[in-house]
């Protein structure tokens, strides 16, 4: 089969990755300006995986390229990225003619399309940056799982008419809990309950001796004494968890990044964590802001027709990286004579808080592509005016 196409590479590999088998081709181009192509199944053991690294070694493959299917392209790319460049394709970038669907159709066309150089190429950080983002991700899981908790335990409490959320500002801070606790061991009185106060909530007793007189039942103690079993365990592992991710930061690189990333307004050392976790300290993967901000789902999308231009939504992305900016976004927007606070005030009553908030952590993730490429520290230039109306 002559070549019909430009080669970019002479010598390269598609692979059809699934959870118990990958279907391989090798394509060729020979001096003939012929195309041969070696086709093979193979495992998804550790075997099997070195196996398919010594054929394609054989075959004299220089790249490889493969779909980002779920978790099952994760083990065969650990195997093959310290002995082939590797291309980590998006699947929705090579889909398939319909009606001609298998998997060995499938891998014969990832190789045509790598070897006409037409398959773009997927952000994978280092290793170390991937297990840092390993850490940082489940540390968010727990912490999604412990506020649930921490919700099921106000609602136990609007449900004995004990109105403790309405006075303290963290339910299950150090006063909180020990008046939690001190409830599920039957204490009643309201005043014992509001002398476990500590700190600054201790000027708030008298409002707590009124919130604490609730009509708490044998069932809710025992709603209470579960939920506080249930968020110990995610408190422990978050703590282990937040001591793992300070060890993996401890590279000189990564520590300097994030000394870098919290003199941004509304970055704090969580953040700055998942920052580095999901994008990494090397600017050069991204040429351009708009690159990164692509990639992580910020950019405006483009629906264009003729001379009508449509509203669009914003591109997909990292999920991960996108939420904790909108977060970084509104702590930002809330930060006195900043730069960040008064654009969302410039643009808050003309798009809406979410709007501008997503714009704002558009701007955020320009300021961090920069700080991070030329090392540099976050500078506040003076915020313009935000023009009041007239009396």
């Amino acid at each position: 089969m002559a070549a019909q196409f430009e080669v970019i590479h002479p010598c390269c590999a598609g692979l059809d990755v699934h959870p118990a088998t990958i279907w391989a081709c090798a394509r060729r181009l020979g001096p003939d300006h012929r195309v041969t192509e070696s086709i093979r199944q193979f495992g998804t053991t550790t075997a099997e995986l070195l196996g398919l690294a010594d054929w394609l070694q054989g075959h004299g493959v220089r790249i490889v390229a493969m779909e980002s299917t779920g978790v099952y392209w994760k083990p065969v790319f650990n195997v093959l990225e310290d002995r082939f460049p590797i291309v980590l394709a998006n699947a929705q970038h090579l889909k398939k003619v319909p009606g001609r669907k298998t998997d060995v159709i499938d891998c014969q066309w990832i190789a045509k399309l790598l070897q006409c150089g037409l398959v773009r190429n997927s952000f994978v950080p280092p290793r170390s940056v991937r297990q840092l983002r390993d850490l940082t991700r489940r540390r968010t899981q727990l912490t999604r799982e412990r506020a649930s908790v921490v919700n099921r335990i106000q609602k136990v409490l609007e449900d004995a008419d004990v109105k403790l959320a309405g006075v303290a500002s963290d339910v299950m801070g150090a006063s909180g809990r020990a008046m939690i606790t001190a409830i599920t061991r039957g204490t009643t009185d309201p005043e014992a309950l509001a002398d476990l106060a500590r700190g600054s909530l201790r000027k708030k007793i008298p409002a707590l001796k009124e919130a604490l007189s609730g009509l708490v039942t044998d069932h809710h103690r025992f709603l209470l004494r579960e939920a506080l079993d249930q968020i110990s365990a995610p408190d422990r592992l978050i703590r282990k968890l937040t001591a793992e991710v300070e060890r993996a930061l401890e590279p000189e690189s990564f520590s300097t990044a994030r000394q870098l990333l919290v003199t941004i307004p509304g970055v704090d050392l969580r953040a700055a964590d998942v920052l580095i976790a999901e994008i990494g300290v090397d600017m050069s993967k991204f040429p351009t802001a708009g690159h990164l901000c692509s990639w992580a789902g910020l950019s405006p999308g483009n629906d264009q027709s003729g001379k009508r231009r449509r509203q669009a939504k914003t591109t997909k992305g990292s999920q991960w990286l996108r939420t904790t900016l909108v977060q970084v976004a509104r702590a930002a927007s809330h930060t006195k004579k900043t730069k960040l606070s008064a654009q969302f005030r410039r643009q808050g009553p003309r798009l809406g808080k979410k709007k501008a908030s997503i714009a704002l952590a558009h701007k955020i993730l320009v300021i961090v592509h920069r700080m991070l490429k030329d090392h540099t520290a976050y500078q506040e230039l003076p915020a313009r005016p935000y023009p009041c109306p007239e009396a």
